[in-house]
């Protein structure tokens, strides 16, 4: 029988590799070792396990509030299921199925001006994302691309450098933000929850089509979701704080100055999701098959698993 030591000698160097070339540098070696055999190897068993229960491929959503570490653990529960399993794995994010920048330039003059500001949903391309779905669920599969975003130019890459899916993968996981939230009643929509709604969405026309859409499109395509594994984050203040890291982080790799975002700029962009995020601390917790609660120094102290 397999166990977690045997599944951690066989992962932990491509681990610390991944962990430094992300640059995780905060925790000590002991708590990464800690996180790596309490954590992510028994999410991995329990990924694996749900895949051969299902016989075929698996979809995984994997949500949380922006900068709560969605990128890092679907990365290095990767490693894992490749290293240790050998399944054949494909990550694919969310944000790679965002609307072009012209057709949200168009959805700002056709909808709401807010809309031109990419994260919401409405702003992703969920027909382009259900064809993603259906390539890999054909009975019959062949090579496809995936879409690649770059939030640097803030629009979708061109097809040439989209990722290149060879094989038919065993397990998907689909990380975003806004992974498997659902609506609001209509009548919680009425108060504005921050400025940018008091100031921009007087009239509620954002608030409403961006619920709206959360009622059918996303509805829709969450549904082909097998399980959802959800961050939970202590509060939405703290998504201000570690998206502020993640635009250093970008800093740091040398991107282009005019290209990282100011610390107002940041402010007013995390408000665009702060309806939705705090909606989905209520509901989230109550439907993902695996609930990781973060504190407020960025550690995972809790894991739960449903079923």
């Amino acid at each position: 029988m397999r166990s977690v030591n045997e599944c951690f000698d066989n992962v932990k160097e491509d681990y610390f590799k991944f962990l430094n070339k992300e640059k995780i540098l905060g925790n000590s070696k002991a708590e990464k070792i800690k996180s790596l055999k309490k954590i992510y190897i028994p999410m991995s068993f329990w990924i694996d396990n749900k895949y051969r229960k299902k016989g075929k491929t698996l979809f995984i959503g994997f949500s949380g509030g922006q900068g709560s570490g969605k990128t890092t653990i679907s990365g290095i529960l990767e490693i894992i299921l490749k290293d240790y399993f050998k399944r054949e794995i494909y990550v694919s994010s969310i944000d790679d199925f965002y609307k072009t920048l012209e057709d949200r330039n168009k959805m700002s003059h056709k909808i709401h001006p807010l809309f031109l500001t990419r994260g919401v949903p409405g702003t992703h391309d969920v027909n382009l994302i259900k064809k993603f779905y259906a390539f890999i669920k054909k009975k019959k599969f062949k090579k496809f691309k995936s879409p690649k975003f770059n939030k640097l130019i803030d629009d979708r890459l061109k097809a040439k450098h989209w990722t290149n899916i060879k094989k038919r993968p065993e397990i998907v996981i689909l990380e975003g933000w806004c992974v498997g939230a659902k609506p609001q009643l209509n009548s919680l929509l009425k108060k504005p929850i921050n400025i940018l709604e008091k100031n921009e969405d007087k009239d509620l026309i954002w608030r409403k089509y961006v619920n709206k859409k959360l009622r059918e499109d996303y509805k829709n395509f969450f549904s082909m979701i097998d399980n959802f594994v959800f961050i939970k984050i202590p509060n939405f203040n703290m998504v201000f704080k570690w998206r502020l890291l993640q635009e250093n982080k970008l800093n740091n790799k040398r991107y282009s100055k005019n290209k990282i975002m100011s610390y107002n700029k940041i402010k007013r962009f995390i408000m665009f999701y702060q309806r939705v995020t705090l909606q989905m601390l209520k509901d989230m917790p109550k439907v993902a098959s695996i609930v990781l609660t973060l504190n407020k120094k960025h550690q995972i102290n809790k894991i739960r698993f449903k079923n």
